[in-house]
Order: C-alpha cells, then sequence, then structure tokens
C-alpha cells in the first residue's frame, strides 16, 4: 500500500501533468471551452447572459497550430451564434483557400486543427456540422462571421474559410450592403483604433418558424455585428467620433421581413434592395438582443471601458 508521501507526490504530479496538458492547449481542447483563446474577447470575457445548453459549443478556431478567432457553435442549427476576432484589417483579394470543418464536433479525440473537407466526409461530419453538399442547390451563400478582410495574416485569413464560421447568407446581402459594412468597419478602426479591435458578429433566429437550408443548416433572419476599440485616437474627425470606441450594426437576411428592427430604404436598387444594415450604438443592438435571444445578453465586459483617447503617432499606416 502507498505510503502518504508517496500518495501526495502523486496527486502532485498529477496536477503538474493538468496544468502542463493546459497551458499546451491539450486539457481543455479546442472544442467546448473558450479558456485557450480568450484574447480574442475584450477583458478575456465571452459574452454572457446568451442561451446556455449542450448544443451551444465553445470552438477555439485553430490553424497551423496557432489559435486564429473564437466561435460560439449551435449544433442544432449547424451554424455558429457568433464569431469573435480581433480586427487587423488586411489588403489584397480574397486567399485562395479550401473549404474546412472542425474535426473535434464529430470525434471527441479529433485533430485538434480545423481541417479540408474531404469529397465524402465522414457520417459523424455530417451529423455533427454543416458540410458543403448543405450549400448546394440553394439561394444562400457562405457567409463569413469573420470575413477574410478583417485579418492580416495570410494565415488567419485562410482560417476563416471552416464552415463553422458561416451561416447561410443571401447574395444581396452578402455582396451588398453586409460586405459595404464589413468595409466600413475596416477602414474605419484601421484609421483611428490604435491598439487590438475587438468583433463580435453573429447569427439572429427568426422569432419563429425557424427556416432551413436542404433541412440542415438554419438561416438567420438578421446578422448582427459589434466592435469594442478600447484606445482611440484623441484627433478624431466629427463625423468620426460616435463611432468610437463601440458600435454595433444590424443586417436584413429576408427581404420579406417586418421594418421593427431594420427599416427598408424604399429608394434602394439592384440585387441589394431589402438587405438594408442599421448601424446602431451597442446599447441598442444589445436590447434587440435581449428580445431575440436572452434578456441579459452583454457583449463586452465593462461595455468595452478603457483607457482615455490618445494621440495617434506620427505617420499612421492604420495598422496594428
Amino acid at each position: 500500500m502507498p505510503s502518504q508521501r508517496e500518495m501526495l507526490g502523486d496527486r502532485r504530479g498529477a496536477v503538474r501533468l493538468l496544468l502542463l496538458a493546459s497551458l499546451l492547449g491539450l486539457a481543455l481542447g479546442e472544442v467546448g471551452d473558450f479558456s485557450p483563446c480568450l484574447r480574442f474577447f475584450h477583458g478575456d470575457a465571452p459574452p454572457t447572459g446568451l442561451p446556455a445548453g449542450g448544443r451551444l459549443t465553445p470552438v477555439c478556431q485553430r490553424f497551423k497550430n496557432q489559435y486564429r478567432f473564437a466561435s460560439l457553435y449551435d449544433r442544432q442549427r449547424r451554424a455558429p451564434l457568433y464569431s469573435a476576432y480581433l480586427l487587423t484589417p488586411a489588403a489584397g483579394k480574397r486567399p485562395k483557400t479550401h473549404w474546412k470543418y472542425e474535426p473535434q464536433l464529430a470525434f471527441s479525440r479529433g485533430n485538434p486543427e480545423m481541417q479540408v473537407l474531404p469529397k465524402t466526409p465522414d457520417q459523424n461530419v455530417i451529423e455533427s456540422q454543416a458540410v458543403l453538399p448543405d450549400y448546394s442547390n440553394s439561394t444562400y451563400t457562405k457567409g463569413h462571421l469573420n470575413p477574410s478582410l478583417h485579418n492580416y495574416d495570410p494565415d488567419d485569413r485562410k482560417a476563416t474559410f471552416t464552415l463553422t464560421n458561416v451561416v447561410p447568407q443571401k447574395k444581396g446581402s452578402n455582396g451588398g450592403p453586409w460586405a459595404r459594412l464589413e468595409e466600413a468597419v475596416r477602414a474605419r478602426l484601421g484609421a483611428f483604433c490604435l491598439g487590438p479591435a475587438h468583433v463580435i458578429t453573429g447569427f439572429l433566429p427568426y422569432a419563429s418558424g425557424q427556416r432551413w437550408i436542404n433541412g440542415r443548416v438554419a438561416v438567420p433572419e438578421y446578422m448582427w455585428s459589434a466592435y469594442c476599440c478600447p484606445s482611440y485616437s484623441a484627433s478624431l474627425p466629427r463625423g468620426a467620433r460616435p463611432f468610437l470606441p463601440t458600435y454595433a450594426a444590424v443586417g436584413r437576411n429576408d427581404r420579406d421581413s417586418g421594418e421593427e428592427i431594420v427599416p427598408v430604404d424604399p429608394a434602394a436598387k439592384g440585387s441589394g434592395r431589402g438587405y438594408d444594415v442599421r448601424q446602431l450604438p451597442l446599447a441598442d443592438l444589445e436590447g434587440v438582443l435581449r428580445q431575440r435571444l436572452a434578456p441579459n445578453v452583454s457583449l463586452f465586459q465593462g461595455q468595452c471601458a478603457g483607457p482615455p483617447p490618445v494621440d495617434p503617432p506620427r505617420n499612421p499606416t492604420g495598422m496594428f
């Protein structure tokens, strides 16, 4: 029978192993816990007050042995409820890369990194998450929550092309008003934000009568986004002052939706008509989310409190 000293030594050894595994991202894993990738959230704190349940799974999106962003994945809807990331504005064309999936959603001991989707996915993968055929023969595009143009590093950009980061989005929105919003946010934060800018972009389901593509992937009625830039230039032009340190937006993904959340511009023309985007203060977006998702939603710890604005460096590049 082992002595008390030996038993204590075994316990200490086990604690050391668990600590080492945690530091390496092994004990907690990339799926089921945000602990390895808290840096993507302001104050290292994920949003609070969102619906709890086993179907909502935290995913630390890992690619080429690095965490790139974080997503809260809804297994039932086979779509992310939101993705959270650090905006580092990119320039250049959309990267050429393969669509990926998350092995650990399908297998508890699966590869900790996102993998390229095979032509014929395993049945466990098909059951656990969206696959490319889900989007085939539908009227929806694969809409990024974390868009590649909000990422500077080439591998960060490639990592956004995973189906755990996209939702069914109408082409008129994805290539129209929502695309213009993404560009406006990229330009605004690139010009005036002097430190990490935290962005959370998400899925707002229908209040009733959920819509699906191919009977498998839920369609958002609206898309929403909010950012937090706690450190920004004191020398803001008047037009930019209302947009910092936080601002938000809601975009229509259904032309036939009512106008109580986002009004329709009657003068809009072309394929983007009816897919309007409403920019609004963070508190107003949280009010919408509290009505449609959960009563106590809070996206940023301390509502993005930070130091006072500071003067920008000489010859700012707009990059972080």
